[in-house]
């Protein structure tokens, strides 16, 4: 019986008609919602070739610049959202081990330093780097005001994230690991954590996709990310819902390579585990002269 029978009754053939009748449905409605958008758009003049070719048509004398424009930004984009994340992994697997590992007298400075930045809108992270870091000699490119204010709120995340996968392991991982005369800090690097980040890779994929879509806040420090980079388009083509709309779709498909390539990785880890389980019960199966199944 498979993992998934245990969790859910298979539906029956009642069941899946009606969950295809329900999915027809539903798809209808959405063509519909969406036929509706098309056609207002098409009267008030949004869906002529003059709106959409300098963003779609490759023969349009600005298509190359405006794309030129967009690949900058997206750079940019991709560079601060890059750094961020890399940080906030690095931070915040440090705030979570700590706050695990710390002794009271302090641990309550740990705490209320993940409470008081979670509670912080990221908006005001990044306003109050770029604000207050000059103001003690700290003056950097927009980039790093960003990147700090980023890393500042999705750190205690994930720090949080990187905790709860910790406590969520069974018991018997660090007790057998202190058995075998493991210390606290071996027990974590190469025990617990290794399992934990197994356990917890959707919600780490989730926050780093969030980390890329609040990149867009650059413009509070006036970096020119992509969005900045569109606002600059429909200043001069004066077509906002399709540069939006293209700019939607680049982030929208830059989520989705994030999220197949944490698929890709948890299959990978996954095989993994279920090839070394394999190699050790076949081992055992030999040593003991019975059959590996």
């Amino acid at each position: 019986m498979s993992n998934n029978a245990v969790l859910y009754e298979t539906p029956g053939p009642k069941a899946k008609r009606r969950s295809m009748i329900y999915s027809v449905i539903v798809g209808a409605l959405l063509l519909a919602v969406v036929g509706w958008v098309v056609l207002t758009l098409a009267e008030q003049g949004q869906m002529t070739a003059e709106k959409w070719g300098p963003l779609l048509d490759p023969t349009n004398a600005t298509f190359a610049s405006l794309w030129g424009m967009l690949g900058e930004g997206l750079v940019s984009t991709l560079t601060a959202a890059g750094l961020a994340m890399v940080f906030s992994l690095v931070i915040g697997t440090l705030i979570g081990v700590t706050r695990l590992v710390s002794a009271p007298w302090y641990r309550w400075a740990v705490v209320g330093v993940v409470e008081l930045l979670r509670g912080i809108p990221v908006v005001i992270t990044i306003f109050f780097a770029f604000r207050v870091l000059p103001s003690f000699g700290i003056d950097l490119e927009p980039l790093w005001y960003l990147v700090i204010g980023l890393t500042a709120y999705n750190s205690v995340i994930i720090a949080e994230i990187v905790r709860a996968g910790i406590l969520s392991l069974p018991q018997g991982q660090s007790e057998a690991a202190y058995a075998i005369g493991m210390r606290r800090g071996q027990v974590l690097t190469n025990v617990l954590l290794p399992q934990a980040f197994r356990a917890m890779l959707p919600a780490l994929i989730s926050q780093l996709v969030v980390i890329l879509k609040d990149t867009s806040l650059g413009f509070i420090v006036s970096y020119e990310d992509t969005v900045r980079t569109a606002q600059y388009i429909i200043q001069r083509l004066d077509n906002p819902i399709q540069t939006y709309v293209v700019v939607a779709a680049l982030f929208i498909l830059i989520n989705y390579l994030l999220s197949r390539l944490a698929t890709y990785v948890e299959h990978r880890l996954s095989g993994g585990r279920k090839s070394t389980g394999k190699a050790v019960h076949a081992e055992d199966a030999g040593r003991t002269g019975g059959t590996a199944t």
